[in-house]
């Protein structure tokens, strides 16, 4: 009898924790995506920046957001996601936009997408680092870079404003 309730308990429990895990997999997976066309618009900040500082600012995000890349990648890998190999289609498209800008039209519109972006990112990341496994863990390891990466696109934002 021992034994039939015990597989009975294996049986239901399988599904909850599966279910538990989901929201760490689609977390991890967006913070994939969203590395990668991190890295991407900090290159492209790289090209076509008009402002040294924004230039900066674009290496500074491809290097740290390569690096999590990596973390990011092995957090996917010991909870069993697949990670995708790029950018979302919505990330695609904001890159595309912000190609076709230059000079300081392009400096302003970066900043205010970078603010947008990691204020909504650092939210996503405070909500994952609560949970306990490997995406939690990944998430808690970078929200310190992240709130760097907001400091830095705020500064660039207010002096682009302010600089009009």
């Amino acid at each position: 009898m021992k034994l039939a309730s015990l597989a009975v308990l294996v049986i239901f429990a399988a599904p909850v924790a599966n279910a538990a895990e989901k929201p760490s997999q689609a977390f991890l997976k967006k913070a994939l995506q969203g590395n990668y066309a991190e890295v991407q618009m900090g290159q492209l900040a790289q090209q076509k920046g008009q402002n040294d500082d924004l230039k900066k600012f674009g290496k500074m995000l491809s290097d740290d957001h390569s690096a999590a890349n990596q973390k990011a990648i092995d957090a996917a890998q010991e909870i069993g996601v697949t990670p995708p190999d790029g950018p979302n289609a919505k990330q695609k498209a904001d890159y595309e936009k912000m190609s076709k800008m230059s000079g300081a039209k392009f400096d302003r519109h970066f900043a205010r997408h970078m603010v947008a972006d990691h204020q909504k990112d650092i939210a996503e990341y405070n909500k994952a680092a609560k949970k306990a496994d490997a995406a939690g863990d990944y998430a808690k390891g970078q929200i310190d870079v992240l709130q760097k990466h907001l400091d830095t696109a705020k500064l660039l934002s207010s002096s682009e404003t302010s600089g009009r």
